[in-house]
Protein backbone atom coordinates (compact mmCIF):
# COMPACT_ATOMS: atom_id res chain seq x y z
CA UNK A 1 0.00 0.00 0.00
CA UNK A 2 1.30 3.46 -0.93
CA UNK A 3 1.22 6.57 1.22
CA UNK A 4 0.90 10.02 -0.37
CA UNK A 5 1.37 13.58 0.79
CA UNK A 6 1.01 16.88 -1.07
CA UNK A 7 3.43 19.75 -0.58
CA UNK A 8 2.90 23.22 -2.06
CA UNK A 9 5.89 25.52 -2.39
CA UNK A 10 5.26 29.21 -2.95
CA UNK A 11 6.86 31.22 -5.73
CA UNK A 12 9.05 33.21 -3.33
CA UNK A 13 10.36 30.09 -1.64
CA UNK A 14 11.23 28.54 -5.02
CA UNK A 15 13.22 31.62 -5.96
CA UNK A 16 15.17 31.52 -2.68
CA UNK A 17 15.91 27.82 -3.15
CA UNK A 18 17.12 28.36 -6.72
CA UNK A 19 19.58 31.04 -5.59
CA UNK A 20 20.92 28.71 -2.87
CA UNK A 21 21.70 26.12 -5.56
CA UNK A 22 24.15 28.51 -7.27
CA UNK A 23 26.93 27.80 -4.74
CA UNK A 24 26.38 24.05 -5.16
CA UNK A 25 26.56 24.49 -8.91
CA UNK A 26 29.88 26.35 -8.77
CA UNK A 27 31.37 23.69 -6.48
CA UNK A 28 30.23 20.91 -8.82
CA UNK A 29 31.53 22.86 -11.84
CA UNK A 30 35.01 23.24 -10.34
CA UNK A 31 35.09 19.60 -9.25
CA UNK A 32 34.05 18.35 -12.68
CA UNK A 33 36.63 20.56 -14.40
CA UNK A 34 39.38 19.26 -12.14
CA UNK A 35 38.30 15.68 -12.80
CA UNK A 36 38.35 16.19 -16.58
CA UNK A 37 41.88 17.61 -16.42
CA UNK A 38 43.12 14.82 -14.14
CA UNK A 39 41.51 12.16 -16.33
CA UNK A 40 43.37 13.24 -19.48
CA UNK A 41 46.71 13.36 -17.71
CA UNK A 42 46.11 10.01 -16.06
CA UNK A 43 45.12 8.45 -19.38
CA UNK A 44 48.28 9.61 -21.14
CA UNK A 45 50.58 8.64 -18.27
CA UNK A 46 48.98 5.22 -17.95
CA UNK A 47 49.30 4.59 -21.70
CA UNK A 48 52.96 5.69 -21.62
CA UNK A 49 53.66 3.45 -18.64
CA UNK A 50 52.07 0.43 -20.32
CA UNK A 51 54.01 1.07 -23.53
CA UNK A 52 57.28 1.35 -21.61
CA UNK A 53 56.48 -1.77 -19.56
CA UNK A 54 55.61 -3.84 -22.63
CA UNK A 55 58.93 -2.85 -24.20
CA UNK A 56 60.96 -4.37 -21.34
CA UNK A 57 58.67 -7.20 -20.21
CA UNK A 58 59.73 -10.80 -20.80
CA UNK A 59 57.78 -14.03 -20.74
CA UNK A 60 58.38 -16.20 -17.67
CA UNK A 61 58.81 -19.59 -19.27
CA UNK A 62 58.48 -21.76 -16.15
CA UNK A 63 57.44 -20.08 -12.87
CA UNK A 64 57.77 -23.45 -11.13
CA UNK A 65 61.57 -23.10 -11.27
CA UNK A 66 63.50 -20.14 -9.97
CA UNK A 67 65.57 -18.41 -12.65
CA UNK A 68 68.36 -16.14 -11.39
CA UNK A 69 68.56 -14.40 -14.79
CA UNK A 70 65.08 -12.94 -14.24
CA UNK A 71 66.08 -11.07 -11.07
CA UNK A 72 65.01 -7.41 -11.32
CA UNK A 73 63.20 -7.94 -14.62
CA UNK A 74 59.53 -7.26 -15.40
CA UNK A 75 58.00 -10.64 -16.22
CA UNK A 76 54.70 -12.09 -17.35
CA UNK A 77 54.07 -15.63 -16.16
CA UNK A 78 51.24 -18.09 -15.51
CA UNK A 79 51.17 -20.68 -12.73
CA UNK A 80 48.96 -22.32 -10.11
CA UNK A 81 48.67 -20.78 -6.67
CA UNK A 82 48.87 -22.80 -3.44
CA UNK A 83 48.52 -22.20 0.30
CA UNK A 84 48.40 -24.24 3.49
CA UNK A 85 46.85 -21.45 5.56
CA UNK A 86 43.61 -22.11 7.46
CA UNK A 87 41.07 -19.30 7.63
CA UNK A 88 38.68 -19.34 10.60
CA UNK A 89 35.24 -17.79 10.97
CA UNK A 90 35.20 -17.07 14.71
CA UNK A 91 31.49 -16.22 14.84
CA UNK A 92 30.40 -19.56 13.38
CA UNK A 93 33.30 -21.73 14.50
CA UNK A 94 34.61 -23.38 11.35
CA UNK A 95 37.85 -23.25 9.36
CA UNK A 96 38.77 -23.82 5.75
CA UNK A 97 41.96 -24.08 3.75
CA UNK A 98 41.62 -21.27 1.22
CA UNK A 99 43.25 -18.17 -0.21
CA UNK A 100 40.25 -16.09 0.83
CA UNK A 101 37.03 -16.60 2.77
CA UNK A 102 34.21 -14.10 2.58
CA UNK A 103 30.80 -13.81 4.19
CA UNK A 104 28.09 -11.30 3.30
CA UNK A 105 25.01 -10.76 5.46
CA UNK A 106 21.52 -9.79 4.26
CA UNK A 107 18.36 -8.92 6.20
CA UNK A 108 14.76 -9.28 5.03
CA UNK A 109 13.33 -5.78 5.52
CA UNK A 110 10.64 -3.33 4.57
CA UNK A 111 12.02 -0.70 2.20
CA UNK A 112 10.53 2.73 1.55
CA UNK A 113 10.76 4.18 -1.96
CA UNK A 114 10.00 7.87 -2.41
CA UNK A 115 8.82 9.28 -5.75
CA UNK A 116 7.81 12.84 -6.61
CA UNK A 117 5.49 14.34 -9.21
CA UNK A 118 5.77 18.11 -9.58
CA UNK A 119 3.27 20.43 -11.24
CA UNK A 120 3.56 24.17 -11.76
CA UNK A 121 0.50 26.28 -10.88
CA UNK A 122 -0.59 29.45 -12.64
CA UNK A 123 0.34 31.64 -9.67
CA UNK A 124 3.97 30.50 -9.91
CA UNK A 125 3.76 28.14 -6.95
CA UNK A 126 4.70 24.49 -7.20
CA UNK A 127 2.55 21.52 -6.22
CA UNK A 128 4.47 18.39 -5.35
CA UNK A 129 2.81 15.02 -4.78
CA UNK A 130 5.11 12.68 -2.88
CA UNK A 131 4.33 8.96 -2.95
CA UNK A 132 5.86 6.45 -0.56
CA UNK A 133 5.79 2.80 -1.65
CA UNK A 134 6.73 -0.09 0.62
CA UNK A 135 8.21 -3.38 -0.50
CA UNK A 136 10.01 -6.26 1.16
CA UNK A 137 13.56 -6.91 0.02
CA UNK A 138 16.89 -8.36 1.10
CA UNK A 139 19.12 -5.55 2.36
CA UNK A 140 22.84 -5.56 3.12
CA UNK A 141 22.11 -3.82 6.44
CA UNK A 142 19.12 -3.41 8.78
CA UNK A 143 16.77 -0.62 7.67
CA UNK A 144 15.44 1.69 10.36
CA UNK A 145 11.66 1.96 9.98
CA UNK A 146 11.00 4.70 12.54
CA UNK A 147 11.58 7.38 9.90
CA UNK A 148 9.09 5.81 7.46
CA UNK A 149 6.11 8.01 6.66
CA UNK A 150 3.87 5.00 7.28
CA UNK A 151 5.80 3.29 10.06
CA UNK A 152 2.98 1.82 12.11
CA UNK A 153 2.29 -0.99 9.62
CA UNK A 154 5.83 -1.33 8.26
CA UNK A 155 7.97 -2.23 11.25
CA UNK A 156 11.44 -3.67 10.72
CA UNK A 157 13.04 -6.12 13.13
CA UNK A 158 16.10 -8.38 12.88
CA UNK A 159 16.53 -11.81 14.43
CA UNK A 160 20.33 -11.37 14.71
CA UNK A 161 23.03 -9.04 13.44
CA UNK A 162 26.38 -10.10 12.01
CA UNK A 163 29.05 -8.14 10.19
CA UNK A 164 30.34 -8.82 6.71
CA UNK A 165 33.79 -10.35 6.85
CA UNK A 166 36.63 -11.16 4.47
CA UNK A 167 39.85 -12.94 5.33
CA UNK A 168 42.97 -13.61 3.29
CA UNK A 169 45.76 -16.13 3.54
CA UNK A 170 49.14 -14.64 4.37
CA UNK A 171 51.26 -17.22 2.56
CA UNK A 172 50.40 -17.97 -1.06
CA UNK A 173 52.88 -19.44 -3.51
CA UNK A 174 53.01 -18.91 -7.27
CA UNK A 175 55.00 -21.83 -8.61
CA UNK A 176 58.44 -21.47 -7.01
CA UNK A 177 57.75 -17.87 -5.96
CA UNK A 178 55.66 -16.17 -3.26
CA UNK A 179 52.95 -13.56 -3.79
CA UNK A 180 52.80 -10.33 -1.78
CA UNK A 181 49.56 -9.08 -0.19
CA UNK A 182 48.68 -6.83 -3.12
CA UNK A 183 48.80 -9.72 -5.57
CA UNK A 184 47.08 -12.14 -3.19
CA UNK A 185 44.15 -9.76 -2.78
CA UNK A 186 43.70 -9.67 -6.56
CA UNK A 187 42.74 -13.36 -6.69
CA UNK A 188 38.96 -13.34 -7.03
CA UNK A 189 37.88 -16.80 -8.20
CA UNK A 190 35.17 -17.12 -5.54
CA UNK A 191 32.96 -20.18 -5.22
CA UNK A 192 30.22 -21.11 -2.70
CA UNK A 193 31.44 -22.38 0.67
CA UNK A 194 29.29 -24.62 2.87
CA UNK A 195 29.66 -23.51 6.52
CA UNK A 196 30.85 -26.65 8.33
CA UNK A 197 29.49 -25.85 11.81
CA UNK A 198 29.55 -28.22 14.77
CA UNK A 199 26.32 -29.60 16.28
CA UNK A 200 26.94 -27.64 19.48
CA UNK A 201 27.30 -24.40 17.56
CA UNK A 202 24.15 -25.13 15.54
CA UNK A 203 22.15 -25.86 18.70
CA UNK A 204 23.24 -22.69 20.47
CA UNK A 205 22.54 -20.56 17.39
CA UNK A 206 19.14 -22.20 16.86
CA UNK A 207 18.04 -21.45 20.43
CA UNK A 208 19.25 -17.86 20.14
CA UNK A 209 17.33 -17.26 16.91
CA UNK A 210 14.21 -18.99 18.28
CA UNK A 211 14.23 -16.74 21.35
CA UNK A 212 14.57 -13.68 19.12
CA UNK A 213 11.78 -14.93 16.84
CA UNK A 214 9.40 -15.40 19.76
CA UNK A 215 10.09 -11.86 20.99
CA UNK A 216 8.81 -10.47 17.69
CA UNK A 217 6.27 -13.05 16.57
CA UNK A 218 3.70 -15.41 18.09
CA UNK A 219 5.36 -18.44 19.62
CA UNK A 220 5.24 -21.42 17.30
CA UNK A 221 3.85 -24.65 18.76
CA UNK A 222 4.82 -28.16 17.75
CA UNK A 223 8.43 -27.43 16.84
CA UNK A 224 10.57 -30.55 16.69
CA UNK A 225 13.19 -30.12 19.41
CA UNK A 226 15.49 -32.61 17.69
CA UNK A 227 15.82 -30.45 14.57
CA UNK A 228 17.31 -27.04 13.96
CA UNK A 229 14.07 -25.20 13.28
CA UNK A 230 15.57 -21.73 12.90
CA UNK A 231 18.98 -22.50 11.40
CA UNK A 232 19.13 -23.88 7.85
CA UNK A 233 22.46 -24.77 6.27
CA UNK A 234 22.86 -25.19 2.52
CA UNK A 235 25.75 -24.99 0.10
CA UNK A 236 27.10 -21.46 0.37
CA UNK A 237 24.41 -20.15 2.70
CA UNK A 238 23.25 -20.08 6.31
CA UNK A 239 19.60 -19.08 6.69
CA UNK A 240 18.33 -17.83 10.07
CA UNK A 241 14.54 -17.89 10.28
CA UNK A 242 11.62 -20.28 10.53
CA UNK A 243 11.21 -21.08 6.83
CA UNK A 244 13.65 -20.21 4.00
CA UNK A 245 10.77 -20.62 1.53
CA UNK A 246 8.51 -18.18 3.38
CA UNK A 247 10.71 -15.27 4.53
CA UNK A 248 9.52 -12.98 7.31
CA UNK A 249 10.72 -9.52 8.26
CA UNK A 250 13.85 -9.95 10.32
CA UNK A 251 15.09 -13.17 8.73
CA UNK A 252 18.82 -13.27 8.02
CA UNK A 253 20.75 -15.03 5.30
CA UNK A 254 24.53 -15.28 5.30
CA UNK A 255 26.36 -16.17 2.12
CA UNK A 256 29.79 -17.80 2.37
CA UNK A 257 32.37 -17.89 -0.40
CA UNK A 258 35.97 -18.99 -0.73
CA UNK A 259 38.85 -18.85 -3.17
CA UNK A 260 40.25 -22.35 -3.53
CA UNK A 261 43.95 -22.83 -2.73
CA UNK A 262 44.73 -23.84 -6.32
CA UNK A 263 43.87 -21.19 -8.92
CA UNK A 264 45.51 -20.51 -12.26
CA UNK A 265 46.66 -16.90 -12.42
CA UNK A 266 48.89 -14.68 -14.53
CA UNK A 267 51.28 -12.26 -12.81
CA UNK A 268 52.98 -9.23 -14.34
CA UNK A 269 55.53 -7.77 -11.92
CA UNK A 270 59.24 -7.40 -11.27
CA UNK A 271 61.03 -10.45 -9.87
CA UNK A 272 62.44 -9.63 -6.43
CA UNK A 273 64.23 -12.60 -4.88
CA UNK A 274 61.62 -15.28 -4.29
CA UNK A 275 58.79 -12.75 -4.66
CA UNK A 276 57.63 -9.79 -6.74
CA UNK A 277 57.54 -5.99 -6.57
CA UNK A 278 55.95 -3.25 -8.75
CA UNK A 279 57.52 -2.05 -11.99
CA UNK A 280 58.15 1.73 -11.89
CA UNK A 281 58.03 3.63 -15.17
CA UNK A 282 59.99 6.81 -15.96
CA UNK A 283 56.89 8.94 -15.33
CA UNK A 284 56.47 7.48 -11.85
CA UNK A 285 53.47 5.26 -12.63
CA UNK A 286 53.73 1.67 -11.44
CA UNK A 287 52.57 -1.72 -12.67
CA UNK A 288 52.03 -4.83 -10.58
CA UNK A 289 49.05 -6.93 -11.50
CA UNK A 290 47.52 -10.36 -11.18
CA UNK A 291 44.72 -11.54 -13.46
CA UNK A 292 42.78 -14.78 -13.38
CA UNK A 293 43.53 -17.47 -15.95
CA UNK A 294 46.27 -17.84 -18.54
CA UNK A 295 47.29 -14.72 -20.47
CA UNK A 296 50.34 -14.23 -22.65
CA UNK A 297 52.23 -10.97 -22.54
CA UNK A 298 50.64 -9.44 -25.65
CA UNK A 299 47.11 -10.34 -24.47
CA UNK A 300 47.77 -8.79 -21.08
CA UNK A 301 49.02 -5.45 -22.38
CA UNK A 302 46.32 -5.27 -25.05
CA UNK A 303 43.66 -5.76 -22.36
CA UNK A 304 45.28 -3.14 -20.14
CA UNK A 305 45.33 -0.56 -22.94
CA UNK A 306 41.67 -1.30 -23.72
CA UNK A 307 40.80 -0.90 -20.04
CA UNK A 308 42.63 2.43 -19.92
CA UNK A 309 40.72 3.65 -22.99
CA UNK A 310 37.38 2.54 -21.55
CA UNK A 311 38.06 4.23 -18.20
CA UNK A 312 39.15 7.42 -19.93
CA UNK A 313 35.91 7.67 -21.92
CA UNK A 314 33.81 6.77 -18.89
CA UNK A 315 35.34 9.65 -16.91
CA UNK A 316 35.01 12.01 -19.88
CA UNK A 317 31.30 11.33 -20.22
CA UNK A 318 30.79 11.60 -16.47
CA UNK A 319 32.70 14.87 -16.39
CA UNK A 320 30.67 16.39 -19.25
CA UNK A 321 27.39 15.37 -17.58
CA UNK A 322 28.59 16.88 -14.28
CA UNK A 323 29.55 20.17 -15.96
CA UNK A 324 26.16 20.43 -17.69
CA UNK A 325 24.36 19.63 -14.44
CA UNK A 326 26.44 22.24 -12.60
CA UNK A 327 25.58 24.95 -15.14
CA UNK A 328 21.87 24.10 -14.86
CA UNK A 329 22.11 24.56 -11.09
CA UNK A 330 23.88 27.89 -11.54
CA UNK A 331 21.39 29.29 -14.07
CA UNK A 332 18.31 27.52 -12.72
CA UNK A 333 17.17 30.72 -10.97
CA UNK A 334 16.46 32.27 -14.40
CA UNK A 335 13.86 29.57 -15.12
CA UNK A 336 12.38 29.91 -11.63
CA UNK A 337 11.96 33.67 -11.98
CA UNK A 338 9.83 33.20 -15.12
CA UNK A 339 7.51 30.52 -13.68
CA UNK A 340 4.91 33.13 -12.88
CA UNK A 341 4.38 33.34 -16.66
CA UNK A 342 3.96 29.69 -17.78
CA UNK A 343 4.43 30.08 -21.56
CA UNK A 344 7.52 32.25 -21.01
CA UNK A 345 8.88 29.74 -18.51
CA UNK A 346 8.66 26.98 -21.15
CA UNK A 347 10.71 29.00 -23.65
CA UNK A 348 13.26 30.12 -21.06
CA UNK A 349 13.53 26.60 -19.64
CA UNK A 350 14.28 25.15 -23.05
CA UNK A 351 16.71 27.96 -23.83
CA UNK A 352 18.60 27.59 -20.55
CA UNK A 353 18.79 23.84 -21.09
CA UNK A 354 20.24 24.26 -24.57
CA UNK A 355 22.68 26.97 -23.50
CA UNK A 356 23.88 24.94 -20.50
CA UNK A 357 24.31 21.86 -22.67
CA UNK A 358 26.25 23.80 -25.32
CA UNK A 359 28.40 25.58 -22.77
CA UNK A 360 28.93 22.35 -20.84
CA UNK A 361 30.06 20.40 -23.90
CA UNK A 362 32.23 23.26 -25.18
CA UNK A 363 33.83 23.90 -21.79
CA UNK A 364 34.51 20.19 -21.26
CA UNK A 365 36.07 19.80 -24.71
CA UNK A 366 38.09 22.96 -24.08
CA UNK A 367 39.46 21.54 -20.82
CA UNK A 368 40.24 18.25 -22.54
CA UNK A 369 41.90 20.06 -25.46
CA UNK A 370 44.06 22.23 -23.19
CA UNK A 371 45.04 19.13 -21.21
CA UNK A 372 46.02 17.39 -24.44
CA UNK A 373 47.98 20.49 -25.53
CA UNK A 374 49.96 19.97 -22.35
CA UNK A 375 50.39 16.22 -22.82
CA UNK A 376 49.83 15.65 -26.58
CA UNK A 377 50.06 18.98 -28.55
CA UNK A 378 48.93 17.66 -31.97
CA UNK A 379 45.78 16.01 -30.63
CA UNK A 380 45.06 19.10 -28.53
CA UNK A 381 45.09 21.38 -31.56
CA UNK A 382 42.65 19.08 -33.36
CA UNK A 383 40.29 19.12 -30.40
CA UNK A 384 40.38 22.92 -30.23
CA UNK A 385 39.31 23.00 -33.89
CA UNK A 386 36.40 20.66 -33.08
CA UNK A 387 35.34 22.94 -30.21
CA UNK A 388 35.18 25.90 -32.59
CA UNK A 389 33.00 23.98 -35.06
CA UNK A 390 30.65 22.81 -32.31
CA UNK A 391 30.20 26.36 -30.99
CA UNK A 392 29.18 27.55 -34.44
CA UNK A 393 26.79 24.61 -35.07
CA UNK A 394 25.07 24.75 -31.67
CA UNK A 395 24.79 28.53 -31.67
CA UNK A 396 23.17 28.59 -35.11
CA UNK A 397 20.81 25.69 -34.34
CA UNK A 398 19.81 27.05 -30.93
CA UNK A 399 18.97 30.47 -32.34
CA UNK A 400 16.64 28.94 -34.95
CA UNK A 401 14.93 26.73 -32.34
CA UNK A 402 14.28 29.64 -29.98
CA UNK A 403 12.66 31.61 -32.81
CA UNK A 404 10.44 28.64 -33.67
CA UNK A 405 9.34 28.22 -30.04
CA UNK A 406 8.40 31.88 -29.82
CA UNK A 407 6.32 31.61 -33.02
CA UNK A 408 4.56 28.46 -31.69
CA UNK A 409 3.67 30.15 -28.40
CA UNK A 410 2.23 33.17 -30.21
CA UNK A 411 0.09 30.87 -32.38
CA UNK A 412 -1.21 29.07 -29.27
CA UNK A 413 -2.22 32.40 -27.70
Amino acid sequence: MAYQETVTTGYGTQVKQSFKKIATGFTLFLGATAMLWWNEGNSVKTADMLEEAQGVCVEMEDPNKKDASLEGQLVCGTAMTATTDLLTDKDFGFSVNAISMKRSVEYYQWDEKRTEETKQKLDGSEKKVVTYDYNLKWSSSPIGSKHFKEHSTHVNVVLAEFEDDEQWAEHVSFGAYNLNNSLIHSINAYEPLRPDMSDDMLRVLDKTIQASYERHYTKKEGLNSNDYNFVHVSDGQLYLGLDPNDSKVGDVRINFEKVAPASEVTVVAVVDGDGFKPFKAKNGYTLEKLVMGRKDMNQFFENEQETNTFNTWAYRILGIVMVIGALKLIFGFVVTLTRIVPFLSTIVGWGVGVICTVLGVVWSLLVIAVAWLFYRPIVGIALLAIVGVLVWIFALGGKKKLKQLAVNQQQIK
